[in-house]
């Protein structure tokens, strides 16, 4: 236990005093979250400008455009003679949609006819086109069953009945544990256990690189077992981590408007394991590259295949099956679904078993690796200084 606690203090005074592992573990987190979720400050796309080309110029075309109009996702930003004109602002990136309403649109409305509109959106920006087709696509049904209903009380249907015949089966949507529909309330929980995942990676990969003299010179720290070694390194890892995930799992959604239904206690128990995974791979890297350079440039290019599979930029499901397998062995895939069904959607360990359970069962094989790989590291250490002696 002695030497566990020397090593433990002795490690945190490494992360502490050597800059590239306190600029990594201590002020990268924070620049991160700084910047990181400002894009996303708006949460959903509002106003997207869009180009009316009115061919029929009647009430009911005028109706049209201007609930279109009133919409929150749309606006209508130019009213436009002709469709080669409205292209031009499309393809200029001034505008990102344009509605063609047909000549002779109400008189084919009022003989009982169908009037198709066409709508253009560039499907180039998806959320802009998914924005645009909703609006318009919503405001053209509830005019449409207006006017239906209306023909069919001219007709003299009962308005009860009129009313119902356009939309027999309404349809309510709650949108549960998002209830604004907000993109940084989908991306940012997941976004934050990547960085906490590759600043922790980097971090803890750079102080394995780094020579420990300290270590060398103190009594209790030099007569460490292995398992002394990597236990007193991980203590001191879950210290810095006990300060920076409350700040990324509960100060940061509660200042971005994040949903969160979880208790603390759940949501620290399962970051647990998680840390823990985190850090064995980043010793087990350090190990096996053993220059700092070489363990940057690794997991730098490793942070964008994490993202990708990670599910959450993409669907896990579409995912070929051979990466789904190899995701398994990143602690960001397990720790991404677990801290979200804890965090927002309130669900107890006892929901997230699978998840929870890899994460410890991670931690324990990078753990044993990292034993055995600092066993060798340290078998090798007086072969190197023999010829020296010698």
């Amino acid at each position: 236990m002695r030497a566990l606690l020397a090593i433990f203090r002795i490690e945190l005074i490494r992360i502490l005093t050597l800059r590239p592992a306190l600029a990594v573990l201590v002020f990268g987190p924070l620049i991160y979250a700084l910047y990181y979720p400002q894009p996303y400050a708006n949460e959903a796309l509002r106003d997207v400008p869009i180009a009316v080309v009115d061919l029929d110029d009647t009430t009911s075309s005028r109706e049209l455009v201007r609930r279109i109009d009133a919409s929150s996702d749309v606006a209508v930003a130019a009213m436009l003679p002709d469709q080669i004109s409205a292209e031009r602002a499309v393809q200029g990136r001034q505008l990102y949609g344009i509605l063609v309403i047909p000549q002779y649109f109400e008189r084919d409305l009022l003989h009982g006819r169908q009037s198709p509109v066409a709508l253009y959106g560039d499907a180039s920006y998806f959320l802009i086109y998914q924005r645009i087709s909703g609006a318009v696509v919503a405001v053209a049904r509830t005019m449409g069953a207006e006017i239906e209903t209306a023909r069919l009380i001219a007709a003299n249907i009962d308005p009860v009945l009129a009313a119902a015949a356009p939309d027999p089966m309404p349809l309510t949507t709650v949108a549960l544990f998002n209830p604004q529909g907000g993109y940084a309330t989908y991306i940012l929980p997941a976004a934050f256990v990547l960085i906490l995942q590759q600043t922790l990676l980097i971090g803890v990969g750079l102080l394995g690189t780094i020579g420990n003299d300290a270590a060398a010179r103190d009594p209790a720290a030099s007569a460490a077992g292995p398992f002394a070694r990597v236990g007193g390194r991980l203590l001191a890892y879950l210290v810095i981590e006990a300060i920076v995930l409350p700040f990324y799992l509960i100060v940061l959604p509660y200042l971005y408007g994040i949903p969160r239904l979880g208790g603390l206690l759940t949501i620290f128990a399962f970051c647990l394991p998680f840390v823990l995974a985190v850090a064995t791979l980043g010793m087990v890297i350090a190990s096996l590259f053993r220059k700092p350079l070489a363990v940057q440039l690794v997991c730098a290019t490793l942070g964008l295949p994490f993202m990708f599979l990670a599910g959450f930029s993409w669907p896990s499901e579409a995912i070929p099956e051979p990466l789904r397998a190899l995701t398994v062995l990143l602690p960001s895939t397990s720790a991404i679904n677990g801290i979200v069904e804890v965090s927002q959607l309130g669900a107890p360990l006892q929901a997230v078993r699978e998840p929870f359970l890899t994460l410890w069962i991670l931690a324990a094989v990078y753990g044993l690796v990292a034993v055995l790989l600092d066993v060798r590291s340290a078998r090798e250490k007086p072969a190197a200084r023999a010829p020296a002696g010698g």
